[in-house]
């Protein structure tokens, strides 16, 4: 197994605009759309900033038919030099603050909110 498994993470959402437009604003970036086959279905993605060979986990925001948002089952963490500058933009955003902030020892520094769609997610950084 590799040292960081992840791969690919899907966030769904009950409203992919909403939903597109808070994370596009949390973490200063843009989503783009994501072409899906016909066989899939009724499915809307938009991904997050990915290199396809690069280090790390690529993943995108999804809408899908008879997929509800804010399950609480997975908890993805995006990295970031310094999570309280995300924290900084959540409310601001929609979203809710669960947990500013706060040491995780050796490990560095986590902050835990929900996004405009219910789903929780971590912010990690090392400073």
């Amino acid at each position: 197994m590799k040292v960081n498994p992840v791969v690919w993470f899907e966030i769904y959402v009950n409203d992919l605009q909403r939903a597109q437009k808070f994370y596009e604003t949390v973490f200063k970036t843009q989503l783009n759309e994501q072409p899906t086959p016909e066989e899939a279905g009724p499915i809307q993605m938009v991904s997050f900033p990915m290199e396809m060979d690069g280090e790390g986990a690529a993943g995108a925001l999804v809408k899908m038919e008879g997929i509800k948002a804010g399950g609480g089952n997975t908890l993805v963490y995006f990295g970031s030099s310094d999570c309280a500058d995300e924290e900084s933009r959540i409310e601001k955003a929609g979203g809710t603050i669960h947990q500013s902030k706060q040491s995780i020892g050796e490990y560095g520094f986590m902050v835990l909110a929900s996004d405009t769609e219910g789903n929780m997610f971590g912010v990690h950084s090392l400073q």
